[in-house]
């Protein structure tokens, strides 16, 4: 049975490319620290050799080559020598004449050459798995990646929002410069000098919250690059993060990105390659109750009619031996009807996958759909917003406006400067997020 065979193209190079890239057993080095600077593509290769579960999934195509190499061993001969010497009483000697030493030494070469087809399959089986550690090593690496891209997208964010509430801060504060040289000069009440104090005030609390967040988001960074090194240089010293959250359009259509799904997630071709890898058990469950026949040679030597070593009788020995259980109390059928359940279980684990899988990538393009429209209309009010604010601010020098509408339109622009900056993140996790639930690599590795 291949139950993948329609589905699912070979293992793809991505896996074999991060492989041989990290020499499978990547460590990171004692002597890293902070770099001065960071970008995203950076941050992406990194995590490709550091990552915790990028690295523990290729300590599982390891753990899975052993089961390999084990299982292929009955298909060559095996060869075994064996060795043993005695002193005994010579009234329970077993030789003519009674001797009260014994010894014998063989060496035996054999070969499995019938067992129902259990090496087989066997065999087959476990290759099915180390393909579908593989597999699971390319899941793994679109999800750690998309976390690393979400984290770094994250930092810029909150980097974002310190600059918007610096500058809110710096325009408060030159308003309340302007309301106290004009109270000053009498020309306004002191509520109004009040005012933009109580403004500047409240303009402090967001400006902390966003230094806060960003600290927060460099060490969520920091856990999904797997960066480990501890020193005083971790401590304190902060890399320039390269890179800014732009809003590049894209265009997705759902039913091509169902079928890219279908045809390219990693994690439901694995599923397939189990269910292979179940199918082949089964066979291996049915070979108990058929004959095995192996063949054997060797080469013996024993202890002759004295005492001297040189005197010992040898020789060759050549041969063919069969094991057949006729009746083993229905252990066996008790095997395959286990083997049986297993493979039905993984046909409805990836029955259920397709179905997570479709799920996700409707929620992910709808996902993108909403990010794409809030993207191009924060665009427009930040525009209206600096209009409105410049306006207001001629208007108030001229002596038409009160304060009032220029703290407003103040705090319109800095709303919608950060609506802007939260939509083209979003905007850019949603493309991230719906390129992962299309199976699709992130663009620097494939790069």
């Amino acid at each position: 049975m291949q139950y993948a065979r329609h589905f699912f193209s070979p293992v793809r190079p991505l896996a074999a490319f991060v492989l041989a890239a990290a020499s499978l057993s990547a460590a990171p080095a004692a002597t890293e620290t902070v770099p001065d600077s960071l970008d995203l593509q950076t941050a992406i290769g990194y995590a490709l050799e550091h990552n915790f579960a990028i690295r523990q999934a290729r300590e599982r195509i390891k753990q899975q080559d052993g089961v390999v190499v084990e299982v292929s061993a009955r298909t060559i001969p095996t060869v075994s020598a064996d060795a043993a010497y005695q002193r005994n009483d010579r009234d329970i000697s077993a030789s003519f004449p009674s001797s009260d030493q014994a010894w014998q030494i063989n060496l035996t070469a054999s070969q499995v050459l019938y067992a129902g087809g259990g090496v087989t399959s066997s065999v087959k089986a476990s290759k099915l798995g180390r393909e579908a550690a593989l597999l699971d090593l390319q899941a793994v690496i679109n999800e750690a990646l998309l976390q690393v891209r979400v984290g770094f997208y994250t930092v810029l964010l909150a980097r974002e929002r310190i600059t918007v509430q610096e500058s809110n801060l710096e325009l408060l504060k030159e308003q309340l410069k302007t309301a106290t040289d004009r109270y000053e000069a009498g020309t306004v009440s002191s509520f109004e000098k009040l005012r933009a104090e109580v403004a500047v005030a409240n303009a402090k609390v967001p400006l902390i919250t966003a230094r806060n967040d960003f600290r927060l988001a460099i060490e969520a960074l920091r856990q999904a690059l797997g960066f480990t090194v501890s020193s005083p240089d971790t401590t304190r010293k902060v890399p320039e993060f390269l890179g800014t959250l732009n809003f590049t359009p894209q265009q997705f259509d759902l039913q091509a990105a169902f079928d890219a799904a279908r045809a390219h997630r990693p994690d439901l071709e694995r599923i397939g390659k189990l269910a292979d890898s179940r199918a082949e058990s089964v066979t291996t469950a049915r070979s108990a109750s058929a004959p095995s026949v192996s063949a054997f040679g060797g080469w013996t030597l024993r202890k002759g009619v004295t005492n001297d070593f040189g005197d010992s009788n040898h020789g060759w020995v050549l041969g063919v031996q069969s094991r057949w259980a006729i009746f083993d109390g229905k252990a066996t059928a008790g095997r395959v009807a286990q083997a049986k359940s297993q493979l039905e279980q993984t046909k409805l684990s990836f029955s259920e996958a397709q179905l997570a899988v479709d799920v996700e990538v409707r929620r992910a393009h709808s996902q993108w759909q909403q990010a794409t429209e809030l993207a191009e209309a924060s665009a427009r009010v930040v525009e209206q917003a600096n209009e409105a604010v410049r306006l207001a601010t001629a208007r108030y020098n001229a002596g038409t406006s009160t304060q009032l509408d220029v703290l407003s339109a103040q705090v319109d622009l800095t709303t919608a400067r950060t609506n802007q900056i939260q939509a083209y993140y979003s905007y850019n996790v949603a493309v991230a997020g719906l390129r992962k639930a299309m199976g699709q690599a992130d663009e620097f590795v494939t790069k």
